[in-house]
């Protein structure tokens, strides 16, 4: 079995009993490999925003736990503990756990980014957020406008979230 496929059991198996926060990482993860191979990413970047994709929000329960909240600053303070955890567990290298945890450190951080997996995850994340929270079509032009880069990403936000003329 590959690391990827390995670390979705783990991530089912750490958010057991919470349907919604599993389904959320596996749709940011399959946006994310969607994006990914759109970008014709090198199979090491793809292994590494699929990686990030899936432990994105690893952070919200330990931020539950401590603080009764898991705003996004807190899941980039929580997350990247238990996400090295894992990765270690599962033989990650130490360059692509330092990536990964880096990413995971970073994905409400909507500013200075630094590399394509990173703009990917952010991409990915979004189209599943814009989403589930039922944002407005005006969130959805402003997404376009600020966080999509990607031809893959904003094509793929373009698609999903068409509005028809009435």
């Amino acid at each position: 079995m590959d690391k990827i496929t390995e670390l979705t059991y783990q991530m089912i198996a750490y958010d057991s009993g919470d349907p919604k926060r599993i389904q959320h990482f596996i749709k940011v993860h399959s946006f994310a490999r969607l994006i990914g191979i759109g970008e014709s990413l090198d199979a090491h970047t793809q292994k590494i925003v699929e990686a990030a994709a899936l432990v994105h929000d690893i952070g919200i329960r330990p931020a539950e736990q401590k603080y009764g909240r898991c705003d996004g600053k807190l899941q980039e303070q929580e997350g990247p503990a238990p996400a090295r955890e894992m990765l270690e567990h599962l033989g990650f290298s130490k360059n692509e756990i330092e990536r990964i945890c880096f990413l995971v450190a970073h994905h409400h951080t909507y500013h200075c980014v630094d590399g394509l997996d990173y703009r990917i995850l952010l991409e990915a994340d979004f189209l599943v957020n814009l989403y589930e929270d039922n944002l407005s079509k005006e969130a959805v032009c402003a997404a376009l406008r600020n966080i999509f880069r990607t031809q893959t990403g904003t094509e793929l936000c373009r698609q999903i979230f068409a509005f028809k003329e009435s």
